[in-house]
């Protein structure tokens, strides 16, 4: 199996010293760039398989080479870095582009946990069709079925679906989910996960149908394949 490819852009050598060894040792080859301008141009050419870009970069900020791939189509998942921690920055940086948030000072494990996630979400987003006991999901066509039954679900709904489907017969926890399908990296204080939970359940289960979703209690959720 190849090593999977990252891109580090972090001006700071000490730091991306430290990054670059770490992740050397998880079993990454790593490319740095010390320079805005220099780190747009390795992300262009060296494809890599994931990105981990400091938000205050000279030459150019992070959050826009961030920009500049995404209007390229460019979906390579991106970790960002910044001292800029409070709330209205972490949604700065997941609006540009970036698909996690990291503030400094960190913890190096966390942030190699944080792109193993990274590297594991691209892999598993190469499936086209999801299925779990009687569902049916089509990433593709954006369609969604319980056997011969199709169900109608808003985008959100969909997501939360396909993370379910994804992670079937394990307990998923409400920060799980809050990361990664409505991408808040904080605890928004409110119960959205709970409501679209209910409104999920109701439209893959009818009254007829046995349930799949289950709460697990003072735990979370889990899709089970039992029909």
């Amino acid at each position: 199996m190849p090593m999977p490819k990252l891109l580090l852009i972090e001006d700071d050598a000490e730091t991306a010293h430290e990054i670059t060894a770490e992740m050397m040792d998880r079993g990454f080859q790593v490319d740095w760039a010390a320079s805005g301008i220099e780190g747009l141009d390795k992300a262009r050419s060296v494809d890599p398989d994931v990105m981990i870009v400091d938000r205050l970069l000279p030459g150019m900020d992070g959050l826009t080479i961030v920009e500049a791939l995404r209007n390229e189509e460019v979906n390579t998942p991106v970790l960002v870095l910044s001292a800029l921690g409070n709330i209205d920055d972490r949604v700065r940086g997941l609006r540009a582009g970036g698909d996690d948030y990291l503030t400094k000072p960190f913890a190096t494990g966390v942030l190699v946990a944080r792109s193993e996630a990274l590297l594991r979400r691209l892999t598993e987003s190469r499936d086209t069709v999801l299925r779990v006991g009687p569902l049916e999901l089509d990433l593709i066509e954006r369609t969604a079925r319980r056997g011969e039954r199709v169900i109608d679900l808003l985008p959100r709904e969909f997501r939360l679906l396909e993370y379910l489907m994804r992670h079937a017969g394990q307990v998923v926890t409400r920060t799980m989910l809050l990361e990664n399908v409505w991408d808040y990296h904080f605890d928004p204080q409110t119960n959205v996960v709970d409501v679209h939970i209910s409104k999920l359940r109701q439209k893959i289960e009818s009254d007829s149908e046995r349930p799949l979703l289950r709460t697990v209690r003072n735990a979370g959720y889990m899709l089970t394949a039992d029909e």
